[in-house]
């Protein structure tokens, strides 16, 4: 998946390999008047695991490694079938960073109209959603709607008039007028694509 054209990743299956492409990579560039930006550019052991990862030498295998790439952080796991395969989700920080900044908009907004704030909140999660929303991350999306329900709720519970508190009855019965959108994969490889 390429989402910039100036960030990327390139796989090696020898590290020997890896290291004379980084020791060149910057030569090249510089004839173009680019340059590699020192403390984003690094080299990460990303081997695929052997074996079985719940077989009897599991313990004492090192777990393989990780890496964070334009908000998502890339991992080996099993597929359905049994492979082997890169995984992505989101990656921790961007997800506890967006869940801030929607609290801290709740905040800010807890007075507006309900409408309002459904609107807009909405318009959020559907931005979250269409650039988190790939294959394999539907887990992430679907925590990040739950805590933003919650965060909507508690801001909520928060504006100043007597008798206000909402409750989760309360909350329930809001959502079936103001519902929030499903956290949905747009970026699914099992969706079918639209034919024109």
């Amino acid at each position: 998946m390429i989402r910039y054209a100036d960030d990327f990743v390139m796989g090696f299956s020898c590290e020997e390999d890896a290291r004379r492409v980084m020791d060149v990579l910057p030569k090249r560039f510089e004839k173009y008047g680019l340059t590699i930006h020192p403390e984003k550019t690094r080299l990460v052991p990303f081997e695929r695991p052997s074996g079985d990862p719940h077989g009897e030498n599991s313990e004492t295998r090192t777990p393989p490694g990780t890496f964070d790439l334009l908000g998502f952080t890339h991992y080996w796991a099993r597929s359905r079938k049994g492979n082997w395969v890169v995984k992505r989700r989101t990656s921790k920080s961007r997800f506890r960073r967006g869940l801030k900044a929607l609290s801290e908009w709740c905040r800010r907004n807890r007075h507006r109209p309900r409408k309002e704030q459904h609107r807009i909140l909405s318009q959020k999660l559907v931005g979250h959603f269409a650039y988190y929303g790939i294959t394999g991350n539907s887990m992430a999306l679907g925590r990040y709607r739950t805590a933003a329900t919650w965060i909507w709720k508690r801001w909520l519970s928060r504006r100043r008039r007597r008798g206000n508190r909402m409750t989760w009855d309360r909350l329930n019965r809001m959502l079936k007028r103001y519902p929030l959108p499903p956290a949905i994969a747009v970026h699914s490889v099992c969706r079918p694509v639209a034919v024109t």
